[in-house]
């Protein structure tokens, strides 16, 4: 599955990919581009890129980096929580998310997680809409959450088959 998804549109034929140290300027400008406000800073994103405890996931379109998901664990949790995806304005409504969303999934799984939280502005209905399609359900609202005092909803979804459960 490396990045491909299906979808009801075409899906961006991307890389997805661990981010390194090069990518560090791509991801500023990325965070720019993307946010108004909350937007991380350099050394926070330094930090997450070698952090045994983040996963920094990258999208690129050939050598341009056009996303990032940012997973977040906890040692002996098996909950992650996605705390940032981001998307170039230029790619908003390809799939980009959605493709960026199960990668993120799919590495909170392989790192032995099997739930993913995540909060959303209230008022993102793209990114509401994403995520309720997709299987998260919201358990908390979360007033003045963001710098702007927007009210954050929280979600969380099961990740795997949810059959069984191991451990």
């Amino acid at each position: 599955m490396e990045g491909r998804v299906s979808g009801p549109s075409h899906p961006p034929a991307v890389t997805i990919r661990p981010a390194i140290a090069e990518d560090l300027d791509a991801l500023m400008a990325l965070e720019a581009a993307a946010f108004a406000t909350d937007r991380a800073e350099r050394r926070s994103i330094r930090h997450a890129i070698g952090s045994p405890s983040i996963s920094l996931l990258v999208a690129l379109d050939g050598a341009v980096l056009i996303g990032a998901a940012t997973i977040e664990r906890r040692r002996g949790s098996r909950r992650a929580r996605l705390s940032s995806i981001a998307v170039a304005p230029s790619r908003a409504g390809t799939g980009l998310g959605r493709v960026l969303l199960e990668a993120a999934e799919a590495e909170a799984l392989a790192r032995g997680c099997d739930r993913l939280r995540l909060e959303v502005r209230e008022d993102n209905g793209a990114g509401i809409r994403l995520y309720e399609r997709t299987g998260y359900r919201r358990f908390e609202t979360v007033p003045d959450y963001y710098e702007d005092g927007t009210t954050a909803w929280r979600y969380e979804k099961r990740l795997g088959s949810g059959e069984g459960e191991a451990g």
